[in-house]
Parts: C-alpha cells; structure tokens; sequence
C-alpha cells in the first residue's frame, strides 16, 4: 500500500548539505521538508529542479527527482519537464543572480504562461557561489568585488516582475521565520499555477547581514507585517499598528493616535483578481512602510500546461489523430523511388 501520510524524513536525502555554517539556505531546506510533509504529496511525485548557484544545490539535499542544470535555465527545463508530466508537482529553485540575470527572460514568461510550477526565489542580493559580485537585486551604490566603487544601477525588485508579468501567486518570507517560511511554501504548492515565493536569505560569507533592518529580533516586528488573507493588516510588537488608505496609497498609523481605530485598518484579500493593492503592499520595503512577508497574492487563473493538454485533446478528437505518426501522414504524401 502506498504511503499516505509523510514526515521532513521522507524528503531528506541522505547528502551532507554542503552550504556555509550560518547560511540562510538551511533554513529554508528545513521549511521546504516540513512544508512538502505537511501537503502529503509523494517524493516519488515530487521534483525538484535548479539552475547554477549556492541555492541550487538544493535537489541533492532532497529524496525526490531532481536535475541540477545549467545557469539560467531552470524554468525552461522545469517548463518542459511540468508539460511532459502534469501529474508531478515541481519546484524551481533559483538564486537571484541565476534566476534574475541570465534567466530573467524564462522567469518572466514562466509567470505569464502560468506554468503549474513552485518557483523558490533566494534572494540574497549577492553572487556568492562565484565569491562576490553585485548580482540584479544588490542596492545602487553596493561596494562588491565586481563594483568596487558601487553600482550605479537600480535593483530589480522580485515582485515587481512578477507583477509585471502578470503574476497570480507572490509569496515572500525570511530565512530567520520558519514559521511564515513553511506557511507559504505550502500555499505555493497548493496554488494551481505559477506560485513565486521570495526567500530573503543571508549570505553570512559575502554579503553579511544584508538584510538585518528587517530581521534583526528586536526591531523586525516594527519593521515587518506578516499578511494573511481575511485579516487586519496590523503589525508591531503590540499589534498596535496597522495599514491604512490615504487616498490612492498605504499608510502605517497608530491605533488610538490622531483618531484611528481598528476599523480603519485594511483587510488583507489576497484573492482579489485585482493586482492594484497587492503591488503596493509587495513594493513596502520596511522603512516608511513595513515590509510584506507572507502570502500578498493568491488568485486562480488558467494554466498553461493545462490549456496544452486540453488543446492536445481538442485536436486530437477534431483530426483523429492516434500518435505523431498518424499527424504527419494525414497530409499530402508521396512515396520516393
């Protein structure tokens, strides 16, 4: 009889994970087993594929199929391997440098086709398996060893791409959360279509503490608000704060201050087809505003491996058609002597 219940075990690989003492990366392996014991799915219906980059050696580290490819190309090979398979479930392991530079264009035609696929975006905003250099989400003015005098570029921001390209499911979360970290692995894995969940992890050789104004312990209630849909936006070490409308934009006040009250504080609706208020909440950065960990986005739409099959089906019905053979000789033909 096939197992029906799982625990993190059944995921782990029997490979010593070979990631710096103090990375961000354990953590979120640690999530992602917890995360796929608690949907049940099989290993054996499970793939894990990733691309070039200290994030993508994670399949080694998991009792599931995996392929580690090629710089960039993680969500082309994940897109073929998902439409040949539709039945497994398959996540895209990407570092910022891998997923958004030399694979930036399959990252966002992977979200606008709406490929059934998990995409796991590290964020460390550093290149630190080739030791160093600013990589697409490193701040303008970041001193790295490939930008000695800092970078004169603005950073993609993830969820602005994804928006961008018309995105159904943004999640976001920090390594230091495992709590929120396994909340929305699991929601992206259930979620039926491209599910992006931005890991904000540290690089504790390269890139050191990048992201402490946001989770150093003591200010990181202050300085970040974990969403759940059908629940007041509040955030604070007291939840005695919220978001609310002014006019067409957010603003952080204080309950009981210049009149405010709980009834002004926003509902979060993650559902909403509407993107307007979802881009402004994954666009907070944790200084005017609280930075939005947990699940911003969540909207169903159709998906692309699914229209394949159905369009597939429709053809072969209409045409008659049993196997690629008998497509390439219904035409004209003729016979070579």
């Amino acid at each position: 009889m096939e197992q029906t219940t799982f625990t993190p075990a059944n995921y782990k690989s029997d490979q010593s994970v070979r990631w710096c003492p103090g990375c961000g990366d354990h953590a979120v392996l640690n999530s992602l087993h917890k995360a796929m014991a608690k949907i049940g799915i099989a290993p054996h219906m499970t793939a894990v594929i990733s691309g070039i980059g200290c994030s993508s050696r994670l399949p080694y580290y998991m009792n599931t199929y995996g392929f580690h490819t090629i710089h960039g190309r993680a969500a082309a090979i994940a897109t073929g391997f998902k439409v040949a398979n539709p039945q497994m479930t398959v996540w895209q392991i990407s570092g910022d440098g891998d997923g958004l530079a030399i694979g930036g264009n399959h990252f966002i035609h992977a979200v606008r086709r709406n490929i059934d696929l998990n995409i796991v975006l590290f964020n460390n905003k550093i290149y630190g398996l080739t030791k160093g250099q600013y990589s697409p989400t490193s701040d303008r003015g970041f001193v790295s060893k490939s930008s000695p005098y800092g970078t004169t570029e603005d950073p993609f921001i993830p969820a602005e791409l994804v928006f961008g390209a018309r995105g159904n499911f943004f999640a976001r979360a920090i390594d230091v959360e495992l709590n929120v970290s396994q909340e929305v692995l699991a929601a992206a894995a259930l979620h039926k279509g491209t599910s992006v969940v931005e890991m904000l992890t540290n690089c504790v050789i390269f890139n050191n503490g990048i992201h402490n104004f946001i989770t150093d312990r003591e200010t990181r209630a202050e300085r970040t608000i974990h969403l759940v849909h059908g629940e007041k936006m509040l955030f604070g070490k007291d939840k005695n704060k919220g978001l609310v409308r002014d006019g067409f934009l957010l603003k952080a006040v204080e309950l009981g201050k210049d009149g405010y009250t709980i009834e002004d504080v926003l509902v979060h609706d993650a559902h909403t087809p509407s993107n307007f208020l979802h881009q402004q909440l994954a666009m907070m950065d944790g200084h005017e505003l609280p930075l939005a960990i947990g699940i911003i986005r969540d909207v169903e739409a159709p998906t692309y491996n699914d229209e394949i099959d159905q369009q597939v089906e429709t053809v072969r019905a209409k045409k008659g058609f049993d196997s690629l053979r008998d497509m390439i000789l219904a035409g004209e033909t003729w016979e070579v002597k």
